[in-house]
C-alpha cells in the first residue's frame, strides 16, 4: 500500500505562494489588510493544495468560535429572509459563521434554543425582538454571550436593538387609512401575546384612531399566526360582520395577501368594496393583485448593521448601540376610498 497523503499545511501554503505564514493567516482571516494581488496569488496556492484551515487551532488562539447564533420565529414565510441573508453576508465578510433556529413563536422553544447556541460556543446571538423573561438575559450575562435585537426599536429597553418603531410605523399607515375616509376599520394581527411587534402594529392602529377622533373599541381585531391561509380565514370572518368593515390593516404583507386571495373566492372586489393594507413591502407585495398599500421596512440595512453591531460587541469595539432603521409608507392599488365615498 502507498503511504497515506499529509494534509497541506499553512507552511506548505506560504511556500507555494511565497509569501510568509503571516500573510496566508492575514489572508484568510483579514483580507482587507492584504494587497489585492499577494491575496490572489495565496488563495491559488490555497485553492491548488486543497488546503483547509485548521479551525480548532484558530478558535484556541483567538478564544472565540466565530460563530454567530441567530432565532428567529419562523421559517416558513420570506418575513426575515431578507434581513438574515444581508446579516450572514455581512457575518462573512468578517469572517463569521452564522447558525440559525427557529422557536415558531414558542418562547419556551427559545430559550432551549438559547441555551443551545451558547453550549455550542456561539460567540454572540441574534433575538427577534424585546418580549421574553428577564431570566434569559441574565443566563447570558452569566455566560458573557453578547446579545442584540433586532426587528424592533426600544430606546428604553436595557438591551441593544437594531430595529424599526413598529408603532410608528403602523401609525402612519392608519394614518392614510383614516385619510382616504375609512371608518369601520378591521386589523388581521399577529399574535400579540410574546410578540412586541404585533402588540406595537395593534398599538399604531389604535393610537391613529384615536387621533382621528375614532372610538377605538370598534375595531375589529382578529389575531392569527402569519400564514397566507390564515390571513383567508380571518378575511373570510371579517366580512361575515355586519356592517362589513370598509378596509382590513393586517399585521403583515403574508396575511395581506391571504385577504386579498380569499376576496377573490368570494366575489368581494379590493379595493372597490374593501380595501387591504400589508406590512413590510416583502416580494409578494408587489406581485399580488392589486398591489398592496404596505409599509417599507428596510430589512437588508437592517441586517448588514446589526450583523456589523453584534460582531463588533464581540470583539470588545462596542458595549452594544441602540441603531433605529428608517421605515416609510408605500402607496399602492390596494387601498382607496371607501365604498360610499366614490
Amino acid at each position: 500500500m502507498g503511504k497515506t497523503r499529509s494534509a497541506p499545511t499553512l507552511n506548505d501554503v506560504a511556500k507555494a505562494a511565497g509569501v510568509s505564514t503571516a500573510t496566508v493567516s492575514r489572508c484568510l482571516n483579514s483580507p482587507d489588510r492584504v494587497i489585492e494581488a499577494t491575496r490572489q496569488r495565496v488563495m491559488q496556492a490555497v485553492e491548488s493544495l486543497g488546503y483547509t484551515p485548521n479551525f480548532a487551532a484558530r478558535v484556541m488562539a483567538a478564544k472565540r468560535s466565530f460563530t454567530i447564533g441567530a432565532i428567529i420565529p419562523t421559517m416558513d414565510n420570506a418575513i426575515f429572509a431578507r434581513g438574515l441573508q444581508a446579516f450572514q453576508d455581512q457575518l462573512h465578510e468578517k469572517g463569521y459563521t452564522l447558525l440559525v433556529s427557529s422557536s415558531v413563536y414558542d418562547s419556551e422553544a427559545e430559550r432551549e434554543q438559547i441555551r443551545t447556541l451558547v453550549a455550542r460556543g456561539a460567540d454572540g446571538l441574534l433575538l427577534i425582538g424585546h418580549a421574553r423573561d428577564a431570566e434569559i438575559y441574565e443566563y447570558l450575562e452569566r455566560h458573557q454571550i453578547p446579545s442584540l435585537v433586532a426587528w424592533s426599536y426600544d430606546p428604553e429597553a436595557q438591551r441593544p436593538s437594531v430595529g424599526f418603531r413598529n408603532t410608528d410605523a403602523m401609525c402612519e399607515l392608519a394614518r392614510s387609512v383614516i385619510s382616504a375616509g375609512h371608518r369601520r376599520i378591521a386589523m388581521i394581527s399577529g399574535m400579540t401575546q410574546g410578540n412586541d411587534r404585533a402588540q406595537g402594529r395593534l398599538q399604531g392602529v389604535r393610537q391613529a384612531m384615536e387621533e382621528g377622533g375614532l372610538d377605538t373599541s370598534d375595531l375589529k381585531v382578529i389575531e392569527t399566526a402569519y400564514e397566507i391561509d390564515k390571513g383567508a380565514e380571518a378575511f373570510a370572518q371579517l366580512m361575515d360582520l355586519t356592517p362589513r368593515p370598509t378596509v382590513v390593516i393586517c399585521g403583515n404583507d403574508v396575511l395581506a395577501a391571504g385577504a386579498v386571495h380569499e376576496a377573490r373566492k368570494l366575489g368581494i372586489k379590493v379595493p372597490e368594496q374593501v380595501s387591504v393594507t400589508g406590512f413590510d413591502d416583502i416580494e409578494l407585495a408587489e406581485i399580488v393583485s392589486p398591489a398592496l398599500t404596505t409599509v417599507h421596512v428596510p430589512h437588508r440595512e437592517m441586517g448588514r448593521k446589526a450583523a456589523c453591531e453584534l460582531t463588533a460587541m464581540v470583539e470588545g469595539k462596542s458595549e452594544g448601540r441602540t441603531i433605529c432603521i428608517s421605515t416609510r409608507l408605500v402607496t399602492r392599488d390596494s387601498l382607496a376610498m371607501p365604498p360610499f365615498l366614490s
